[in-house]
């Protein structure tokens, strides 16, 4: 006998128009995400992108607006792993979830993930690590081709 526990999450509808945004401290980093230890003392890591969104917004909305302002993240085949950092619940410190990925130029599952879905609290970071295409990757092997 096998028990499956279903996460139901109920959409939020946000006006808009009629609700006033919060700010998103976004930290990115090149093919990892950032050591907890960056985030100690009222410290943050240097690279922070500020967004005002809603907790409606969806991970590929970010990826877009984070693509807006980095260049290199363009490419088709990059990666974006995002990750929630937010206060111990016991001590000082912070703890570090992933919550999803997008790609660029594609299609993944987590795209249509939204903030309030991910369990995000206003106070919160978010954390991406961008990963561009590797050399093996599907985006090298048309280069590879030309090259002859």
């Amino acid at each position: 006998m096998e028990s499956v526990v279903e996460e139901k999450t109920e959409a939020v509808s946000i006006d808009r128009e009629k609700t006033c945004p919060l700010l998103l401290r976004v930290f990115l980093s090149n093919g990892r995400h950032h050591s907890l230890s960056e985030f100690v003392r009222g410290n943050v890591p240097p690279n922070e992108l500020q967004i005002y969104t809603w907790m409606d917004a969806t991970l590929k909305e970010l990826t877009n607006l984070v693509k807006e302002v980095n260049p290199d993240s363009r490419r088709k085949g990059t990666y974006f792993d995002f990750a929630l950092v937010f206060p111990e619940a016991r001590g000082p410190g912070y703890r570090m979830r992933e919550i999803g990925r997008t790609c660029s130029g594609e299609k993944f599952q987590d795209d249509n993930k939204t903030l309030a879905s991910c369990r995000f609290q206003i106070g919160d970071y978010l954390d991406i690590s961008i990963t561009s295409p590797s050399y093996r990757g599907h985006d090298n092997r048309r280069s590879r081709q030309n090259a002859y």
